[in-house]
């Protein structure tokens, strides 16, 4: 090994470790794709499409799993190719086991890679039990559904009959052709070796090969006949030993080059050896233990040094659509674009008093930065947003495997995927999200012949939806199950020792569900029963600063809608004053505005006050009371409404007067200083004053109770 680094030239100084994040990162966006698109595969008319792009990705991370060393994962895609290459060119059918085996395969390669990227620590997976069952269906054989152990072990057929297959190629003394032999080990299975020649099988043109007696323990010896370089024959050998266990010497040259390791002559440039793999479709067949000697693939391969040279150029259109930062860059970007919007509104405000004859140009000019900074906020905001896609993409393997789990027929509906939210709000309403699922999938969903009984079809309907609605995001989980059962949840809450009253309203009642420990499921599984899933939910959506609304009938179906504020850091607002004091509105929540005589508010019960608004009454809050805002003049009165709107319901807020609309940069109140209640964060004015943004959210609750 150190012999051959030393040869190697300038390769040897060349560190592909470098690169291991970037192949981290796509493998694991491969993953997810073919994940996604095995899910959605419809085996009854699989299209080319569909199934030529689950072999991309396999052959994707294939190939960047070989360049980087990785061979555990390179045999384990490369089998799932395999059987891909079969489907694509329409020689098998496909079958549900088929998305079984793959979608378990694509779990496996996603433990070996994270044991990669960690360094190699912990616990290897073993995948040879699935390579045997991707390897059967390879060869249109459906394995057993539970396969004993031994059948591994005496699945590799001797060498004497492999051997006997090449028969026929025996030396012919053919222009352009070199006789080499091929010696490959040590291995802990020797029959890994039997692999490679059913590459020189598949791949036309690639030569032929026959076995050579070996005595060597561990170890296995092959007579080639090929017209393709030893570099060549590396490369693909890879997909199935490592490159410390491949000798080649030339028998045309026995002097000159005998017993020479071509482990790495050169380490390989990046881009030709990931264009090889990108060119290979199929070459790798599954294992020799699967396939019949009858059966001949029609590999459409071209030679490896064509392939190598065919796809660097594509390759490097598609790296150029994109390009990956680090999020904290992206929050370093958006807090110096907040800084620019403060020092923008405070030249805003400075320059109201300027006279427009003398300082036209540099009225002008700011002008121009006012709109400048506004399209420079939205693009940099526009980085960290990222569409519920994502989320919900990790939601229908889930559900199939639970499904399958409980026996049930369960359909994912997705409305709103192209909705965006923060990154950072995304990846904290995952787990939430999930919860819900699990529950709606458990506990809603009946099982086929219960749903078929009352009237339902067999395959129940879960539905995911996104939206925007005022300064917020609506995420909502509906099924059409069996709902929720006021009695059940009143009894077991009783149970439990709650207080719960006679007359309470089903709204207050569904809510009881989110109540620590609480379950109304009468066995315990490793589904679900222990009542912690919801209590997680309840807890990480208001450390959002969000709400949940159930909503239930029974026999029909449950919504659980979850509703997150759009808390970016730049958002547009309305300032208003109330005394001395000025308080930020979030523009989005901001209905309308008007001048109302005290005439007009009246008081119901316990101090409430409402104002009729186009033959509807909404509640009034005045803030001077909320914040307790001192006054100089005791007499004076608010007179001016503003209504806004958060989770359904409006409310008119008692104001002084309007001071405008501008954009406001958003200071995280509770980690510098605490929590306050109505209030979502503090903003810095163009004076340099500080101004508290209010929770519209808060304060419509606030009224509600």
């Amino acid at each position: 090994m150190g012999e051959i680094q030393e040869g190697s030239g300038a390769g040897a100084d060349f560190d592909l470790t470098q690169f291991y994040q970037i192949f981290f990162e796509e493998a694991g966006e491969n993953l997810d794709q073919m994940e996604h698109i095995l899910l959605d595969l419809d085996l009854s008319s699989a299209n080319d499409e569909e199934l030529n792009g689950i072999f991309r990705c396999a052959h994707s991370i294939k190939g960047g799993a070989a360049t980087f060393g990785f061979s555990d994962v390179a045999e384990l895609t490369h089998h799932m190719e395999s059987l891909l290459d079969r489907l694509r060119r329409h020689e098998i059918q496909p079958i549900p086991e088929m998305v079984d085996v793959l979608l378990e395969s694509v779990d496996a390669s996603r433990s070996l890679l994270a044991r990669h990227q960690a360094g190699g620590e912990g616990e290897g997976v073993v995948t040879t039990e699935l390579v045997r069952r991707i390897s059967e269906l390879a060869s249109g054989t459906k394995p057993a559904s539970a396969p004993p152990a031994p059948v591994a072990v005496a699945a590799p057929p001797p060498p004497a009959p492999a051997a006997a297959a090449p028969a026929p190629l025996a030396k012919p003394a053919t222009p352009g052709l070199r006789q080499i032999q091929v010696r490959i080990g040590p291995l802990e299975q020797v029959e890994q070796a039997d692999a490679i020649k059913e590459l020189f099988r598949d791949i036309p043109g690639l030569g032929s090969i026959s076995d050579l007696p070996c005595d060597q323990a561990k170890m296995r010896l092959f007579a080639v006949e090929t017209s393709s370089t030893d570099e060549d024959l590396c490369d693909l050998f890879v997909f199935h030993v490592s490159k410390d266990n491949v000798q080649i010497t030339d028998m045309s040259a026995p002097d000159e080059f005998a017993d020479v390791e071509f482990m790495a002559p050169v380490m390989m440039d990046a881009a030709s050896a990931y264009g090889f793999f990108q060119d290979s479709p199929g070459a790798p067949a599954s294992e020799v233990t699967a396939v019949a000697p009858a059966a001949t693939d029609s590999a459409p391969a071209a030679a490896p040094l064509k392939a190598a040279a065919a796809k660097p150029v594509s390759q490097a259109a598609m790296e150029s659509t994109t390009i990956r930062v680090d999020v904290k860059k992206v929050d370093q970007l958006i807090n110096l674009v907040g800084e620019l919007v403060i020092t923008q509104a405070m030249l805003a405000q400075n320059s109201n008093g300027l006279d427009a004859a003398v300082y036209q140009q540099l009225l002008a000019g700011l002008v121009d930065l006012d709109r400048n900074t506004r399209d420079l906020q939205e693009s940099v905001m526009s980085i960290r947003m990222i569409p519920m896609s994502i989320v919900f993409s990790r939601f229908p393997r889930m559900l199939r495997d639970l499904a399958n789990r409980l026996d049930k027929k369960v359909e994912l509906v997705t409305l709103g995927e192209s909705t965006e939210l923060d990154k950072g709000l995304v990846e904290k309403i995952t787990d939430p999200l999930t919860h819900l699922v699990r529950n709606s999938g458990d506990h809603g969903i009946e099982l086929p012949a219960e749903r078929i009984a009352k009237g339902k079809p067999a395959h129940g309907t879960i539905t995911l939806s996104a939206s925007h609605q005022g300064g917020s995001i609506v995420i909502e989980v509906r099924d059409d199950g069996r709902g929720l059962s006021r009695e059940k949840i009143i009894r077991k809450g009783r149970e439990r020792g709650m207080d719960i009253p006679d007359h309470i309203s089903d709204a207050d009642v569904w809510l009881l569900i989110f109540a620590p420990g609480f379950s109304t499921a009468e066995v315990v599984t490793d589904v679900s029963g222990r009542g912690v899933g919801l209590d997680v939910v309840k807890r990480n959506i208001a450390a959002l600063n969000g709400t949940v609304e159930v909503e239930s009938t029974e026999g029909v179906g449950t919504k659980v809608s979850v509703r997150l504020p759009l808390t970016l850091a730049i958002m547009d607002g309305m300032s208003v004053g109330v005394g001395d004091e000025v308080y930020i509105l979030p523009l989005s929540s901001v209905v309308e505005s008007f001048q109302v005589n005290s005439d007009a508010v009246s008081t119901v019960a316990q101090g409430a006050q409402l104002v009729k608004v186009r033959d509807e009454y909404m509640p009034v809050i005045a803030l001077e009371k909320i914040f307790q805002v001192p006054r100089v003049d005791p007499e004076k009165r608010s007179t001016i409404m503003v209504v806004v709107e958060a989770d359904g319901s409006r409310v008119a807020l008692l104001v002084d007067e309007l001071l405008g609309q501008h954009q406001v940069v958003v200071k995280n109140l509770e980690s510098n200083y605490r929590k306050v209640p109505n209030v979502s964060g503090a903003t810095i004015l163009g004076d340099g004053s500080v101004a508290l943004i209010l929770d519209t959210g808060g304060l419509v609750r606030r009224a509600r109770h």
